[in-house]
């Protein structure tokens, strides 16, 4: 499966991380001695079930690196749009395209088994969009300060994913509301006034479960739809905020000394055994006698 990674977009004066950013991609911003949008490439590149990467927003100058091969396609000024460019770079390089990953740029701390277990897990249906979502225990556990935005349900409270699987065909069909959905991507509530007032205000009084909400949504937009929820918080911790990208450098670090740790324990000496003394062998001195030859 091919792997689209969005990022292009730039913080203006005024975005809280402008000031980290100085006018470039936000993707490009440091963290742990590498551009954030890296750290995804590394993991994709590592990625098993992963064919191509193809990157938006960027160019070959930004140098940055994949083991596996990266096509660049330059920011094509809407979010839809940069997804609809990216589906079909992907129906280029292999016209048997059915399904593609939609990767954010702004979630370092995902990791290439993460990946591969969300499209062996896609892949057992054959529905037109999975969207992850994880479960508040289980981002507050991993990253108790991350202060995400949650989404209450009658069943548990979420927050989206950042990685998430599509069919190709998503890129043809519904445009108009799939505009509506992706400009309203940071509000829940205005994304469901889309789908119809009606869930809005369901959703806004607690009475949908997980299930009940994708139903509904898919009813609505006319798509097979499937909430794919994660056990890791990692795919699904985005940095949009400062203290957010703080607390994934932190956390990088954090890791870095553990491992520094781990590799800088003393090994624990075996005790030398001692070799047993040889016995000498007592061995008789032979005096040989040679006869003087006669004259």
């Amino acid at each position: 499966m091919d792997a689209i990674i969005t990022a292009g977009g730039i913080p203006q004066p005024g975005d809280p991380l402008y000031t980290y950013s100085k006018g470039d991609s936000k993707a490009l911003i440091e963290i742990a001695g590498k551009p954030m949008v890296q750290w995804v490439l590394d993991a994709l590149g590592d990625a098993k079930k992963v064919d191509n990467v193809i990157l938006i927003g960027l160019s070959p100058k930004s140098e940055l690196t994949c083991k596996k091969p990266l096509h660049y396609i330059s920011n094509q000024g809407r979010m839809l749009a940069n997804i609809v460019a990216g589906v079909n770079k992907a129906i280029e390089l292999n016209k048997k395209s059915e399904y593609v990953l939609m990767v954010s740029s702004d979630i370092p701390a995902l990791k290439s088994d993460m990946v591969d277990w969300l499209v062996k897990t896609t892949m057992q249906t054959r529905d037109d969009l999975y969207y992850g979502v994880c479960p508040r225990e289980v981002m507050e556990t991993r990253f108790p300060t991350s202060n995400r935005t949650y989404t209450k349900l009658k069943d548990m409270e979420v927050c989206g994913a950042d990685i998430n699987v599509i069919h190709v065909s998503m890129t043809t069909d519904h445009l108009d509301t799939w505009e509506e959905l992706i400009g309203n991507r940071k509000s829940p509530l205005r994304q469901a006034a889309v789908i119809g007032w009606d869930t809005l205000f369901q959703l806004f009084t607690h009475q949908f479960t997980l299930q009940g909400l994708v139903e509904r949504a898919s009813e609505r937009i006319g798509i097979k739809g499937r909430a794919i929820i994660w056990s890791q918080a990692e795919p699904c911790m985005d940095v949009d905020k400062p203290h957010q990208l703080e607390l994934m450098r932190e956390d990088f670090a954090r890791q870095k000394r553990k491992l520094i740790a781990a590799v800088g324990k003393p090994v624990s000496k075996k005790k030398s055994v001692k070799p047993k003394p040889v016995k000498k062998t007592f061995v008789p001195k032979i005096k040989v006698r040679v006869k003087a030859k006669k004259k």
